[in-house]
Order: structure tokens, then C-alpha cells, then sequence
């Protein structure tokens, strides 16, 4: 068996957009029957407290919890070691030339109306989902 494939999802407080596409990812991982084959992390470079209620609120409307997440932050060493790093708009990581980093430029779901994160929401679920069509070409 060959080494997983490790994508990280990350922005400035990995308290909303990045919480979203991880919850995402670890969906699509486990409808496509790839949990060992993709290994998924997810942080921010200055982790907030917690999650954005409006964020915890929104995925909560599409069968996702993300009450018990809390914000963390991700170290270069653990990015260094991606497939592909995703960024949400708000980063300027500087990797390995190894890496495939993508800037999704999602806005920050924290304090927009509920609509505006409906529709932030479906953007990363499909940035991911389309992510994931790569990787399963990938283990092809």
C-alpha cells in the first residue's frame, strides 16, 4: 500500500472556513471509502477561541456538527508534508515547492448574515468535493 494522501484545509482562525471544508472532506473521504487513503488537517496561523456560532449554525442546517470543534493551529512541518494545502482566502504560506497550495478566496463567514454563509458553505463544499474528484483520479 502506497503512503495516503494528506490534504490540510487552513485560514487565519481556522474558526469557520476551514472547519467547514474539513468537515466536508472527512464527509467525502468516508462516501468515497478513501479513510485510508486521505489523511486530513486543518488549522490556523492564529487559531481563535472557537468557532463561529453563525458557521456551527449553518453546517448544523446540513446534518454536520461542529459544536465540539475547536479552532487549532497548524504548523509548517505538518503543511510541509501535504499533497495539497487549501488556504480560504487569507494566507500566505510559503511551502515546500512540493505542495499543490490553492487559494479558494472564500470570504469569512464570521459575522455575515446567515445567507451569506449559506452560500460561502456551498462554495466550499463544492471547492472540496471537486478536490476530492482529483484525488480519487490521483489513486487511480
Amino acid at each position: 500500500m502506497s503512503d495516503p494522501i494528506e490534504v490540510a484545509f487552513v485560514c487565519v482562525q481556522n474558526a469557520g472556513r476551514s472547519q467547514m471544508a474539513t468537515a466536508f472532506a472527512e464527509r467525502e473521504r468516508e462516501r468515497r471509502g478513501l479513510e485510508d487513503d486521505v489523511v486530513i488537517h486543518t488549522g490556523g496561523t492564529h487559531p481563535a477561541d472557537h468557532v463561529h456560532g453563525v458557521v456551527v449554525e449553518a453546517m448544523a442546517e446540513d446534518g454536520i456538527d461542529l459544536s465540539d470543534r475547536t479552532p487549532r493551529a497548524v504548523d509548517t512541518e505538518t503543511l510541509d508534508g501535504c499533497d495539497y494545502v487549501a488556504t480560504m482566502g487569507c494566507s500566505t504560506l510559503e511551502l515546500d515547492a512540493d505542495v499543490d497550495v490553492r487559494d479558494w478566496a472564500l470570504d469569512d463567514p464570521g459575522g455575515q448574515p446567515m445567507e451569506r454563509v449559506r452560500e460561502i458553505r456551498a462554495e466550499v463544499e463544492s471547492n472540496v468535493r471537486a478536490l476530492f474528484d482529483e484525488i480519487e483520479t490521483d489513486l487511480a
